[in-house]
């Protein structure tokens, strides 16, 4: 049975284009549409859709306030579409923080090298998320750390993630750098990650995100915003600190340099399909600092990451991956974990404590 959509959206002439576009796959089919907010939650509640798309700017009532309300009531698989600007990336990031579950720009086109590869993302989102069979309101978001949660110790660890290794689950080699690689949810993910480390962490963090690069400057300002440790945009030649999270700006390739000690940030080559890459990234770091690496890959689509996670476990590096239950898309870290490369399972509820106890 076809996957049932939803399009909400003020433009009459965009909701035509969305349907077409997925209505050329023969999982998909559109059921209805709204064209504001308010009518979107009646109508989802009528048309019980396995997918929602979810324009932000409506009138009546915000795409925001739609999915908050909508998730309340009628918890929906929802993919936004956003502007390709700062503000675009804010209400986006507050619109996954409301509980939708996955973004694309309305120029999703121009993140391909083709029409025809930017009508498939679309189609693969919509197909990826409808799959999130457990969708729950979203808890609020983590309030901005008081200066004394910036001491705050660390945790014990949580006794319910799964080890494959004799080791329970604690890194082979002491790492002296903390990767971390995320796709699809991976925005959420990734706050659920880092907001309860303490702000004396003792390792330096890279963050990989597929992200637009007008996106990740408003998501590294939201994550040190609601973090105990600092998260910052990497620019080229940055220090690896303890403590810190450089997070790589779309559009480009971060990788450590041969020291381990600094990171370079440089052009995204078109030939790559992701600007950022996990693979890229985790690769440089297999170089420089060999096994002194705990790498995480969290939800998203693909495979990106395995590739890097092979030559990680090469030098004897420890490599974690984040369990199907509480993935938006079990794609990157099924990947790695069925390639054998994930020495143990996590959840996100305990994470945080994980982390702490390397």
């Amino acid at each position: 049975m076809p996957i049932k959509v939803m399009i909400v959206d003020d433009s009459a002439f965009f909701r035509r284009r969305i349907k077409e576009i997925l209505e050329k796959s023969p999982e998909l089919t559109v059921v209805g549409g709204a064209d504001n907010g308010r009518d979107a939650i009646d109508r989802a509640k009528e048309l019980n859709p396995d997918v929602i798309t979810m324009d932000y700017e409506m009138p009546v009532m915000d795409g925001i306030t739609a999915v908050r309300e909508i998730m309340r009531t009628h918890p929906t698989p929802i993919l936004m579409f956003s502007s390709l600007s700062f503000e675009g990336a804010r209400v986006t990031l507050d619109a996954l923080d409301a509980g939708a579950l996955d973004y694309l720009p309305k120029s999703f086109e121009s993140m391909t090298n083709s029409p025809n590869e930017g009508v498939k993302l679309l189609q693969d989102k919509v197909i990826a998320i409808a799959r999130k069979s457990n969708v729950r309101p979203a808890p609020p978001a983590p309030a901005a750390p008081t200066t004394p949660a910036r001491s705050r110790p660390i945790a014990p660890p949580a006794p319910s993630s799964t080890p494959r290794s004799s080791q329970a689950g604690r890194p082979n080699i002491k790492p002296r750098v903390v990767l971390i690689g995320a796709s699809t949810g991976g925005p959420v993910a990734l706050q659920k990650t880092l907001a309860d480390l303490p702000a004396n962490f003792p390792y330096p963090i890279l963050l990989i995100q597929h992200m637009p690069n007008t996106f990740t400057s408003a998501f590294a300002q939201r994550l040190d915003r609601i973090c105990n440790i600092r998260v910052q945009e990497a620019v080229d030649g940055d220090a690896l600190k303890p403590g810190v999270a450089l997070l790589a700006p779309g559009g480009t390739q971060m990788l450590l340099g041969d020291t381990g000690r600094t990171i370079n940030v440089i052009e995204g080559s078109p030939r790559l399909q992701y600007k950022p890459s996990v693979d890229v990234t985790f690769g440089s770091a297999a170089r420089s600092l060999k096994g002194q690496v705990l790498a995480l890959v969290l939800t998203g689509m693909g495979h990106d990451g395995r590739e890097g996670c092979k030559l990680l476990k090469r030098e004897g590096a420890t490599v974690w991956t984040q369990d199907e239950q509480s993935c938006v898309v079990y794609g990157m870290p099924m990947s790695v974990q069925t390639a054998g490369l994930s020495d143990m399972d996590f959840s996100l509820d305990n994470v945080c404590a994980k982390l702490g106890a390397i």
